[in-house]
């Protein structure tokens, strides 16, 4: 049986993440929302529906017209009741939660002429209710879940805990058994896991360097740098081949990204490519310690989090200078320079060069020019898919 993930009208509330990627592939725990179905259901094949302006950056795959197919809402995220569930749908039938179809079993036929016009549509199905499944419906929820999806992430990959592999446990390891050590993982001298109060999953090939403290819960990904003398606190997970140092707590960067130098960052998400210049700070909690109210990047609303601790969305490819302020709740789009010397608009747009002067248009030529570089830095190509799907980005913003 096939798989295949599609959209609902909700996740365009995952914008500006979701401006250069599909919301598959968006993370939460240790591994991306893709990557958590592929293990759960234990099959290496996948589908989606993409926007035609994302084809080529990412895999669409196929929907072949010769069996069946398990249409997944990417927006839901695995469970065992919700998989229990799964297990027990039969063709023609979807799952409903609260009016949203989170899932369907459709024939192989359908399934095809739906791939083939990048449409889901669930009219005719029965409807299953269900009561009960984790599910984000907005960009916060992916911090609010983190912690709960890296306890759940590791039962699901089989990680084994120092203690569970008998190796020799240092001094500075608390709690072992509650610590998880990947492969060819270099840890410095002086560095410190404290997994009291929830686990710490030191990825393959990752780097701590000397004199870090990490407090679970906490991720550091493959191939991932914690930098010197770091302070990472509970519910941060560092993505693939970033670079993270200063004061963090409660963060999601994804991958590629890059905070190396001093400065705090709290109950923030970055995407892919982003840079932090040394001291930048997020505003994460307001002066009058009331809930923070966010805006919505496609209608320009004001939407309520009922969150007392937000800081910065920040999309790929955005970069700040030495010394920035980052106000509470701001959203940032995608390839956007940020380089003024007083608090943050709570709204940058893709592509915007904002300066002291203000606010001006990133030339396109340019914003390419430099993430090329920063790219190739990573032995990463920058493609023609690539630029075109940031052409539309820029065009469209």
């Amino acid at each position: 049986m096939g798989i295949c993930f599609f959209n609902d009208d909700q996740v365009k509330r995952f914008q500006p993440l979701t401006l250069t990627r599909p919301m598959d592939d968006l993370r939460v725990g240790v591994l991306t929302i893709r990557e958590k179905w592929i293990k759960s259901l234990e099959n290496s094949e996948f589908s989606r529906l993409l926007p035609d302006y994302l084809n080529g950056v990412f895999e669409k795959g196929k929907v072949e017209g010769n069996e069946e197919v398990l249409w997944l809402n990417s927006r839901m995220l695995p469970s065992q009741s919700f998989l229990g569930a799964l297990k027990a749908l039969q063709e023609g039938q979807k799952l409903v939660f609260k009016g949203v179809t989170v899932a369907a079993k459709v024939n192989a036929k359908s399934s095809a002429k739906m791939f083939s016009e990048n449409s889901f549509n669930d009219a005719g199905l029965d409807t299953i209710e269900v009561k009960e499944v984790i599910h984000l419906d907005h960009l916060w929820d992916l911090l609010s879940l983190n912690s709960y999806e890296i306890e759940k992430d590791i039962q699901l990959l089989g990680l084994k805990s120092i203690s569970e592999q008998k190796e020799e446990i240092p001094e500075s390891v608390y709690h072992p058994k509650n610590t998880f050590i990947g492969k060819d993982v270099h840890i410095e001298p002086g560095c410190i896991f404290i997994a009291e109060k929830g686990p710490v999953v030191i990825c393959d090939g990752a780097t701590i360097e000397a004199g870090s403290i990490l407090r679970g819960p906490v991720v550091v990904g493959e191939g991932a740098t914690v930098k010197m003398a770091a302070r990472i606190y509970d519910g941060t997970t560092i993505g693939p081949v970033c670079k993270v140092g200063g004061e963090v707590a409660g963060c999601i960067f994804h991958s590629y990204s890059n905070k190396a130098h001093d400065g705090f960052a709290g109950n923030s998400i970055f995407g892919q490519w982003v840079n932090l210049g040394a001291n930048t700070i997020t505003s994460n909690l307001k002066n009058d310690y009331k809930n923070i109210d966010v805006t919505d990047w496609i209608t320009k609303d004001l939407i309520q989090t009922g969150r007392q601790f937000l800081g910065t969305v920040m999309a790929d490819h955005s970069k700040t200078a030495i010394n920035t302020m980052l106000n509470t709740g701001t959203i940032c789009g995608v390839s956007s320079n940020v380089f003024i010397d007083e608090l943050s608009p709570k709204v940058i747009d893709s592509f915007t060069w904002l300066g002291p002067r203000g606010p001006a248009i990133y030339r396109f030529e340019k914003a390419i020019e430099v993430m090329q570089a920063m790219m190739k830095r990573r032995d990463v190509e920058l493609t023609d898919d690539y630029k075109r799907m940031m052409k539309h980005i820029f065009t469209s913003r």
